[in-house]
């Protein structure tokens, strides 16, 4: 049974899709399903999502290697409809890959982003990339455990929680906490009443209340008796924590100092000497905290902000200091690489994403440089009594460029500050734009982290291009937390200058305008600079020829597979999924999800489902926002169900159509043999086995409906646990 279309043909006698174009004659199965990893979070999907991919977007499939994606269309093939995802290789060769085989797909991200080298399908090039990176992969893996069972095999300190005291201290917390506040609350508390010593990463935008997390934190680490760490990047930051963690604790006889470049030489001494007497019991400071000297006298909680800040040599320096404590890290855009051990289960992750109430997003520009503009931008906030930043990062010139902003906008008050002043002299000057003495400040990127002033609600970032998205993310978190409206001017010397990787930064971090989203800046940063620093640039060469995405679900299975002594290689699980083959159409209808990234995302999620109970969630938000399912939408979820039940029984295979039903069974499986037989021995006339795991049902059914039905019941019927 053989149906052309267009350049290509489907055998759907065969189950193989011919795409010939070019001479070339190449076959992709048609029905495949799904790759269940129940491990999935909200950041993997933000990730691995297809349903933000552009036209000729570089993707990955799995046995065919990198290509582009063409979009999606729909095919009829002896009557029966579905839709396919386009994607063109080498030679302009197209594969067409059904929309329920979304798990084979994941988008590219490399360092080969303006050269990619897209594959030729039937050769062996790729076959031959993907066997060498598992290889190197398994040897990551195995580093990785190393490293991070070595810190679960010490014994750390089961913290002890007083439910009166602890309570009364969070009373005093003047905000209600978000939902997920709570949960990652409540991670934390779980973690420290362990006696394995806590590794957990919180990663929440800006003002998302993270830091209070980390004073409740702290808060417990003290009253059994444990002195407290807060390692920060910059002096300012240092500063504002200092002062925060005083007025949060001001009910209370806890002390509390800091050490950084701000404090003199005899403050230092005296410092050091009550965290070794046990005088102190929470010191914070930037990296002077990791220095020899300092020896405590019952270190219990470090908490880290902002990790990636620190280099190489300092984070040697706290794995040295700190292997049986507990370790709270908290970030609002993490690096890939923490990003990467919190996703493989490495590291424990609490997201927050849900915004304090009354918060506004801030109202984001891109702009050329333009001095009426920026005059503008002042005198606007200053009208409203507020204040503004002025991000200008060449310290050499950032005097002149505060004099011509005084000629620009007399009207304002401005101050300077930068990382090579005089640490007094930076003291003086933030304190000062505190206390609303200046109204303008010129500064460099020494704002990025710490600077809490409510007051100031306008930031103008000049040669905004120049750039990280991490950068431009926290720079832009210094306005906007208060509950007034705020605003970030981006600014650019001359748009058609850009380079590549700038344009595409600043179109990400246009796109990025809701609350929380931190975490899908940092996936942007990865796809923008590459990979190769998420175990070192060594590795580099296996992410740009496999893609991330693939290399994760690489490494997470290699890392699943060491831990559970098994060597089943992600390639044979996506081999064991079942293959559904009913002859039914089953899509969502472009009338009725005419977005083409919102169609391909509902087709992940349920390609993605693995209980029935999601199932179910995803039909609701489907009618709830497009109204009652079409028939072959609903075909569609049904065989999702029938593909879900397999999944759990151990069947192969389920082919059907009207007259039959043929159903072939894996070696291992959890079929209720007893139930099975009953059935059989009921229906002998129709039954029949062609061989050990292989049973075919001869049966007419009076419609496709009908025959869905039976099969869901029958499978549920013969599982062991009779689901």
């Amino acid at each position: 049974m053989i149906d052309t279309y267009e350049n290509g043909f489907i055998d759907m006698k065969r189950n193989i899709a011919f795409i010939c174009e070019n001479d070339l004659q190449l076959y992709y199965s048609i029905n495949s399903s799904v790759l269940i990893n129940k491990n999935d979070t909200n950041m993997s999907i933000t990730i691995n999502d297809l349903s933000n991919i552009d036209i000729n977007q570089a993707v990955v499939h799995f046995e065919h290697g990198i290509g582009r994606y063409k979009g999606l269309m729909t095919i009829t093939v002896s009557g029966v409809q579905a839709e396919y995802m386009i994607l063109e290789y080498a030679d302009e060769a197209k594969l067409y890959v059904p929309v329920t085989s979304l798990y084979f797909i994941s988008r590219y991200t490399g360092s080969f982003k303006n050269n990619i080298s897209f594959h030729k399908l039937g050769s062996e090039n790729w076959s031959n990339e993907k066997e060498k990176a598992i290889k190197k992969i398994y040897n990551i893996a195995i580093t990785l455990l190393n490293l991070y069972s070595y810190r679960k095999s010490q014994i750390g300190f089961a913290f002890k929680i007083n439910i009166t005291s602890y309570q009364l201290f969070c009373n005093d917390f003047p905000f209600l906490m978000t939902y997920d506040q709570k949960l990652a609350m409540n991670s934390v508390l779980q973690d420290m009443q362990n006696n394995l010593p806590m590794d957990r990463l919180i990663c929440g935008d800006v003002g998302f209340g993270k830091t209070e997390i980390a004073m409740r934190a702290a808060f417990i680490a003290i009253s059994n008796n444990k002195q407290v760490a807060v390692l920060v990047p910059t002096t300012i930051l240092a500063q504002q924590h200092f002062y925060t963690f005083k007025q949060r604790f001001t009910k209370f006889s806890f002390k509390i100092d800091i050490l950084s470049r701000f404090c003199n030489i005899n403050e230092k001494v005296i410092s050091c000497k009550n965290i070794q007497d046990g005088k102190t019991n929470i010191f914070i400071g930037t990296h002077l905290l990791l220095i020899k000297k300092i020896k405590w006298y019952n270190l219990g909680l470090l908490i880290i902000d902002e990790e990636h800040r620190f280099g190489v040599r300092h984070k040697e320096s706290i794995k040295s200091h700190c292997l049986n404590i507990d370790i709270l890290t908290l970030t609002a855009t993490p690096i890939p690489r923490t990003l990467n051990m919190a996703m493989t289960g490495i590291r424990d992750l609490s997201v927050i994403t849900t915004p304090p109430e009354k918060r506004l997003t801030i109202k984001t520009f891109i702009r050329e440089y333009d001095t009426n503009l920026i005059r503008d931008a002042i005198i606007k906030e200053l009208l409203r009594g507020g204040q503004v930043y002025y991000v200008y990062n060449n310290v050499k010139n950032i005097k002149n460029k505060s004099e011509i902003l005084s000629k620009l906008v007399p009207e304002a008050k401005i101050g300077i500050g930068h990382g090579q002043m005089h640490s007094r002299d930076l003291e003086k000057v933030i304190n000062n734009f505190l206390h609303k003495k200046y109204n303008v400040l010129v500064c460099s990127t020494i704002i990025e982290t710490g600077i809490d002033i409510p007051n100031a609600n306008t930031i103008i970032i000049e040669q905004a291009d120049h750039f990280g998205l991490a950068q431009l993310h926290q720079l832009r978190g210094r306005v906007g937390r208060s509950y007034h409206q705020a605003y970030a001017w981006l600014l650019v010397f001359n748009f058609h200058t850009l380079t590549v990787d700038a344009k595409k930064r600043l179109e990400a971090f246009s796109k990025l305008k809701n609350f929380g989203d931190g975490l899908t800046l940092a996936t942007h940063d990865l796809e923008i600079r590459g990979i190769g620093e998420i175990l070192g640039s060594n590795q580099s060469g296996h992410f740009d020829k496999i893609g991330y995405s693939l290399y994760m679900k690489l490494l997470d299975n290699a890392i699943k597979n060491i831990k559970n002594q098994t060597q089943l290689s992600l390639e044979n699980i996506i081999k064991s999924q079942p293959e559904i083959e009913l002859y039914i159409s089953a899509f969502i209808p472009e009338k009725y999800i005419y977005n083409i990234n919102i169609r391909l995302s509902f087709y992940q999620k349920i390609v993605k489902a693995h209980d029935i109970q999601i199932l179910k969630n995803i039909q609701l938000e489907l009618i709830d926002r497009f109204g009652s399912l079409p028939c072959v939408t609903k075909n569609l979820i049904f065989i999702a169900k029938i593909r879900i039940f397999s999944k759990k029984l151990g069947i192969k295979k389920i082919r059907s159509n009207n007259k039959e039903c043929v159903m072939q069974f894996l070696e291992t499986n959890n079929i209720d043999i007893t139930v099975l037989l009953k059935r059989l021995h009921a229906g002998k006339n129709i039954w029949k086995f062609e061989n050990s795991h292989r049973l075919r049902l001869i049966y007419h059914f009076t419609s496709d409906r009908i025959r869905m039905q039976w099969i869901l019941q029958f499978l549920k019927s013969i599982h062991v646990s009779n689901l």
